[in-house]
């Protein structure tokens, strides 16, 4: 028998003493999606607040999901091969330094394709370091970052200081050349149907509108590369070995894997999927580099990541609400986060009622707490300052992850060194 077919044969079962994670299949996550249409059109309904289900607000959101996916599709394919990727906004600024350099001197496609190849080469850094070399994964990847800040402010000032154009050492001069946006035919003609402001219809209308008027290619790219990740990994003998090596690699060395080789693979790939969405910032969603334009967005779509258990549909689904709760500061903002608590406090009080039947008494007195405070807030004030606002999507970070911390299950051998021979 063939070491693919002795691992496909193979039980995954979860290490012990962890729960073993639950999958986020198509119907949940259709039920997911509807769910939370339908509690936006409530809160729309409550509140008025236009902007949280406006064409705008869903474009915003959907710009905001996509460099944020894809730094967490870039560690996905890092963590499955049991390397821990928190170099990943490293990655994202050499992507977005080579994605605008690329454009400005050969054009948008070309200029997309170097800014992979720049988070690749931070990957594959990433990948010497800590596969060859054994250094410790967190190290590597926060100086990895620290390295490509200052990489980019070196070539910045080389490329473009004091020269025609408008650059210097923080910032690129324009992309002129951008790439094309399509619009799905006849989508556009719900506008009159939004603007009508029927409960649940209209407010189907401007989210339609916001996902498929004035869509760039990139963002086409950024999504089919969620359901082809699934693929690769779990329905190909290439993924099948790269998953071996993250769950025992000592394990797949017997059954004849290269598994420093994969682990390189997926390494690089990480990078560039990273580095993918570092030239997303800086040629889609602007038209120019600017020293720290990736906003922690990396470490951001670590935990997107992290919240989808290790699996591209989770992980698009917490993209797409750290990217939301992140657009919206630049949508009536202070309106938007105030008539969003009704929501937030009715989802907490439910997963307090949730956990509090499963016997998990800490998460449920959590939620209740947070549940309770957010409708404290909503009845104390009319709108949140600004700062607030803008914390949102770290908060939503850290409020996600902490409830929803007892039922991941990484890949077993994540974060671990490996030597080969070693046992």
């Amino acid at each position: 028998m063939t070491a693919d077919a002795i691992l496909s044969t193979a039980p995954a079962a979860a290490p012990a003493g962890k729960p073993r994670g639950r999958r986020l299949s198509l119907p949940k996550l259709l039920l997911i999606i509807a769910g939370g249409l339908v509690g936006l059109a409530i809160v729309h309904a409550l509140t008025g607040a236009d902007d949280v289900t406006s064409k705008g607000a869903i474009q915003a959101a959907l710009e905001s999901a996509v460099p944020i996916g894809l730094a967490g599709l870039g560690g996905l394919w890092a963590e499955r091969a049991g390397v821990v990727n928190i170099g990943l906004e490293g990655q994202m600024i050499l992507g977005t330094w080579f994605g605008a350099w690329g454009s400005i001197n050969y054009g948008p496609w070309l200029g997309l394709l170097i800014g992979i190849l720049g988070g690749a080469l931070g990957g594959l850094i990433h990948a010497v370091a800590t596969v060859t070399f054994g250094v410790d994964h967190i190290v590597s990847g926060v100086a990895l970052t620290i390295l490509a800040t200052g990489v980019a402010r070196f070539l910045s000032f080389l490329a473009w200081e004091g020269k025609a154009g408008g650059g210097g050492a923080t910032q690129s001069p324009t992309v002129t050349h951008r790439l094309p946006r399509v619009s799905l035919p006849g989508v556009d003609s719900l506008a009159g149907l939004e603007r009508k402001q029927w409960f649940l219809v209209s407010d189907i209308a401007g989210v339609l509108r916001g996902l498929f008027v004035d869509i760039s290619i990139v963002t086409i790219l950024a999504v089919l590369l969620v359901p082809l990740s699934w693929w690769l990994l779990w329905r190909t003998t290439f993924g099948l070995r790269i998953r071996s090596v993250g769950e025992d690699p000592h394990a797949a060395e017997t059954l004849g894997i290269g598994v420093y080789r994969y682990k390189y693979y997926a390494v690089i790939i990480s990078g560039g999927v990273a580095g993918l969405g570092g030239a997303f910032l800086s040629t889609v969603a602007s038209s120019i580099y600017r020293e720290g334009a990736t906003g922690g967005r990396g470490y951001i779509g670590l935990a997107a990541m992290i919240f989808g258990n290790w699996r591209p549909g989770g992980l698009a689904l917490g993209a797409s609400l750290f990217g939301y709760t992140d657009a919206l500061q630049l949508r009536r903002g202070s309106e938007s986060v105030h008539a969003l608590l009704i929501l937030v406090g009715a989802l907490l009080l439910a997963v307090a009622v949730w956990e509090w039947r499963r016997r998990h008494r800490g998460v449920a007195i959590a939620s209740l707490v947070l549940g309770g405070l957010a409708y404290l807030t909503f009845f104390a004030v009319d709108t949140i300052p600004i700062a607030l606002v803008q914390s949102a999507p770290y908060v939503t970070v850290i409020v996600v992850l902490a409830l929803a911390a007892q039922r991941l299950r990484p890949p077993a051998a994540d974060g671990k060194p490996f030597r080969r021979g070693g046992s």
